[in-house]
């Protein structure tokens, strides 16, 4: 069975994860031949050395992310040094990177979501990491009066004609992925309260669309025009991150 779990396309690693925690591995079999994701199927995922739980009410954790939450951790490292930081994760689904950076950086943490099953979730997951995360039901920072170090968001950012993989298109959360305004609404709508939310030294921190870099450039700059604008290139040399600093 493993092989054919393996020939779909799937890690050896995550084959033999669903194997050791499979209930029914032929019925488990018969879903990802659907496409269905192996992730929601063993319910859990490594981030960061992290145990997230996901499940169909939250985005799968991905590589990408880890690799913009490293980028975080260094910037913070080289601009904050050891001082104790405020950071808000916006729209922070399973919690991923919100776990991440209370672990590895000297914070308290605010995390936002807009869905109550992906909060309760993601509550599940502090308790299982051991960390201590502030969460609130909102919508990004509307009504937020507090000024955090770091801003950190991977918004909802697909257009809703955007080719994507069935995998993710028929079965993660719809809410989670698709944005209005070719998928630029929440970049505009964090960035213009952002203003108010931040201190004087800050990063501001967006995964992003692999097309929308010089878009939320232009929207960073109407914002934060005195600030360091940058944006990063993912592990496959494609735009996927925004950084706005100061320091």
């Amino acid at each position: 069975m493993i092989n054919d779990i393996i020939s779909l396309g799937i890690s050896k690693r995550e084959a033999e994860e669903l194997i050791k925690v499979s209930k029914n591995i032929k019925k488990d079999y018969k879903k990802l031949l659907k496409k269905y994701p192996i992730q929601y199927l063993i319910g859990y995922v490594n981030f960061y050395g992290n145990k997230i739980y996901v499940n169909k009410n939250t985005l799968i954790p991905r590589y990408e992310t880890e690799y913009l939450v490293e980028k975080v951790i260094n910037y913070s490292k080289k601009i904050f040094k050891n001082k104790k930081l405020d950071i808000i994760d916006l729209g922070t689904g399973s919690a991923n990177i919100a776990i991440t950076l209370s672990k590895e950086l000297n914070s308290n943490v605010t995390a936002v979501d807009i869905s109550n099953k992906a909060l309760k979730l993601a509550s599940k997951n502090a308790k299982e990491n051991n960390v201590n995360i502030k969460f609130i039901k909102n919508n990004m920072l509307n009504g937020i009066n507090d000024k955090f170090d770091i801003i950190i968001s991977n918004p909802p950012y697909i257009s809703k004609d955007e080719d994507i993989m069935d995998s993710v298109k028929l079965y993660e959360p719809h809410k989670a992925l698709y944005a209005k305004n070719n998928g630029l609404y929440y970049y505009n709508e964090i960035l213009k309260t952002a203003t108010k939310n931040v201190k004087d030294k800050f990063i501001i921190a967006f995964e992003i669309g692999e097309k929308q870099g010089n878009e939320i450039m232009s929207i960073a700059k109407k914002y934060f025009d005195k600030s360091q604008i940058l944006l990063e290139k993912d592990l496959s040399n494609k735009d996927r991150y925004i950084f706005i600093i100061n320091e």
